[in-house]
């Protein structure tokens, strides 16, 4: 089963799979007043704009981290 955890701030959602996660530290170093390790929960969603969020996610080397834009998911 896979494992994922979502933290949105209402405009992107950021999904953490921590199966995949190989812990390089490039999110924490590039924007730390979004992921946090040593907190819990890791991610404080609302340290940064939806902006800054999504270009630091997308620089995650194993793809652990991913997102998608809360307007875009389609409604159930």
């Amino acid at each position: 089963m896979e494992m994922k955890n979502e933290y949105t701030n209402g405009e992107v959602t950021v999904v953490w799979q921590p199966r995949i996660c190989r812990h390089t530290g490039i999110c924490a170093r590039g924007l730390p007043a979004v992921f946090q390790p040593k907190e819990r929960p890791w991610i404080k969603i609302d340290g940064a704009t939806t902006d800054a969020i999504i270009s630091q996610v997308k620089l995650c080397p194993s793809g652990a981290l991913s997102f998608y834009l809360n307007a875009d998911k389609p409604k159930v």
